[in-house]
């Protein structure tokens, strides 16, 4: 059975840096992509970046380049998401989940329905 474990979360000031880490485990993952998702209240689940396992290549929104960076350990089977220069706008429960993914297809071509197994979410809190 899949197993995402989100840690990391926490309240920052505007500006600070925090890195929320996913434990996976119950599969290998060298087929699969790992993205990280974000929900603030009242607001829609959106994407925040994703990760290939096998290749480590990654794609993220627009809203996070330059400032947050995906990378993975695959001997830990872990993914991290580094949070740089946050924003209060940055406030939300993140996830971390997983989804089957083909060699050639790219990561932004991946749809948030299929990202079938996810973790339970950690808080980002950043004050201004």
């Amino acid at each position: 059975q899949v197993q995402l474990v989100e840690s990391g979360g926490g309240l920052v000031q505007a500006g600070g840096s925090l890195r929320l880490s996913c434990a996976a485990s119950g599969r290998t993952f060298s087929s699969y992509a790992v993205g990280w998702f974000r929900q603030a209240p009242g607001k829609e689940r959106e994407f925040v970046a994703g990760i290939k396992w096998s290749s480590g290549m990654t794609y993220a929104a627009d809203f996070v380049k330059g400032r947050f960076t995906i990378s993975r350990d695959s001997a830990k089977n872990t993914v991290y998401l580094q949070m740089n220069s946050l924003k209060p706008e940055d406030t939300a429960v993140y996830y971390c989940a997983t989804a089957p993914i083909a060699e050639w297809q790219p990561l932004s071509a991946l749809r948030q329905y299929e990202y079938n197994y996810w973790g339970q979410g950690t808080q980002v809190t950043v004050s201004s």
